[in-house]
């Protein structure tokens, strides 16, 4: 066994490892050791399915330092168009794979083992079975609490006859040319992309089951884009928001208001969504998504025969076809805890479902400033959505942050300079000199939110 020696052991080499390390070599001496069970950086990345794309736009992924893709390049075609370019998987692994050769191991600070498992007390192993002690100097951060388990790295969960076909969606393009009808199960982001791969590859319509044991509010992609051009769009749609929560009489109402304002879309305008996971789609992908008309909304699936299907909520009648998993539970949604706690920072969102900004943040606020009673009011975690009052509740949660952020100038600064920052243009910049319109802007926006927040307590209170 030998000995290492570091000031911080960073623990996942995932997206939100990478972009907490990215953000402490560039604002701190520090030295890292950073270990990963995966060949290569990237997390759930390297195990994900050839036609996943990011569902925001690059401009807000990756690591702060670095831009993915081209962050000026508009779609010009396809379901995102007009829109800002959306990562592939491919381009995403490759992209960390290039920070970690090109701009983090060249520091000298960084020394980073893949292949490699953590087993607690600071001790790794190594790939060779050779085992190390890792001597931390300052703290050991956990960047795989929130960790991401997509389809191909589990067994679908549920059962099938003998003869039947079911495939993780990474195997979809390989098998697709096989078979005349395809069942996807499962009704969240994975399930959409599965449907919308099909159909944009000629698949029609009336070929696709769609098996979904909950439908989901879904955000406009309209109102997720970066650059001043769709910084208007993107104030006008949390005005109307604000307006919405003022003026909702439930939680139902408000839901209807958000969606005739298009903040948020629902696939069946009859069905009343019980899910909300963050998922992003465009226009476009919604008018496709809603061609598939056999939709079967009867709990999850548990057995399928060759002439029947079996879920919790009933049966229906099976026809020859190749089973899609899209299961999952989406974002993990594990308890809070405090992300500064002695010698061990957790990463967790501190900003809803933005986990590579809110890891590059807490890494900016371990930095800065000197005691973790401060650092952990300016990093207080939100926990991922399942249900669609969690959509109320992140909102609160964001504003509330909000409020404290914008009391330090110097936190505003970074805020409007950081890249994976998807609020950074909302933000008007107040040269010097301007310093009493500035506190008048910023007052201004401390009476709405809290106004807000005061309207959404009352709204979840009455659900």
């Amino acid at each position: 066994m030998t000995s290492i020696e570091a000031d911080y052991l960073v623990v996942g080499a995932g997206a939100m490892g990478m972009a907490f390390v990215d953000t402490l070599l560039a604002e701190s001496d520090a030295t890292i050791v950073l270990v990963d069970e995966n060949h290569q950086p990237g997390g759930h990345w390297n195990s994900v399915y050839p036609f996943v794309r990011l569902h925001q736009p690059s401009a807000f992924y990756g690591v702060n330092s670095r831009p993915l893709g081209n962050e000026h390049m508009i779609d010009r075609a396809g379901f995102n168009e007009g829109f800002f370019e959306l990562a592939t998987g491919h381009e995403v692994c490759a992209y960390y794979d290039e920070v970690m050769r090109n701009h983090m191991l060249p520091t000298g600070r960084l020394t980073y083992f893949p292949m490699t498992r953590y087993l607690g007390d600071n001790r790794i192993r190594t790939l060779d079975g050779e085992e190390h002690t890792v001597t931390v100097r300052r703290r050991t951060v956990d960047a795989t609490y929130l960790l991401t388990v997509v389809q191909s790295m589990r067994s679908a969960p549920f059962s099938v006859a003998d003869g039947i076909t079911v495939i993780p969606p990474n195997d979809l393009p390989r098998r697709a040319a096989e078979h005349e009808h395809f069942t996807i199960v499962g009704g969240g982001k994975t399930g959409m992309d599965c449907c919308l791969w099909l159909l944009r590859n000629g698949v029609a319509a009336n070929i696709l089951r769609w098996i979904k044991p909950r439908d989901s509010w879904l955000l406009n992609r309209a109102n997720v884009q970066p650059g001043p051009e769709f910084a208007k769009t993107l104030r006008a749609s949390i005005a109307a928001r604000a307006q919405a929560i003022s003026e909702a009489t439930s939680s139902e109402d408000l839901f209807e208001r958000l969606e005739t304002a298009e903040v948020l879309f629902r696939l069946d305008p009859a069905v009343t969504p019980t899910m909300y996971h963050c998922a992003i789609v465009s226009r476009r992908e919604l008018d496709h998504l809603r061609l598939i008309e056999d939709v079967v909304r009867l709990g999850h699936l548990e057995h399928v025969e060759h002439h029947q299907i079996r879920l919790t909520g009933g049966s229906v009648p099976a026809t020859p076809s190749l089973y899609v998993d899209s299961t999952t539970q989406g974002l993990p949604r594990p308890p809070s805890v405090p992300v500064f706690d002695g010698d061990r920072i957790t990463l967790q969102s501190v900003r809803s479902c933005q986990q590579v900004f809110s890891s590059a943040f807490i890494a900016h606020v371990e930095t800065t400033y000197g005691d973790d009673a401060t650092r952990n009011e300016l990093c207080t975690p939100i926990v991922h959505p399942d249900a669609p009052i969690d959509y109320l509740r992140q909102t609160l949660e964001d504003n509330v942050a909000t409020l404290r952020w914008v009391r330090d100038d110097e936190l505003m600064a970074w805020l409007k300079t950081a890249r994976l920052n998807a609020a950074r243009d909302l933000f008007p910049v107040f040269p010097p000199g301007k310093e009493r319109v500035r506190d008048k802007a910023m007052g201004a926006l401390a009476v709405a939110l809290k106004k807000t927040n005061d309207e959404l307590i009352a709204l979840m209170g009455s659900t």
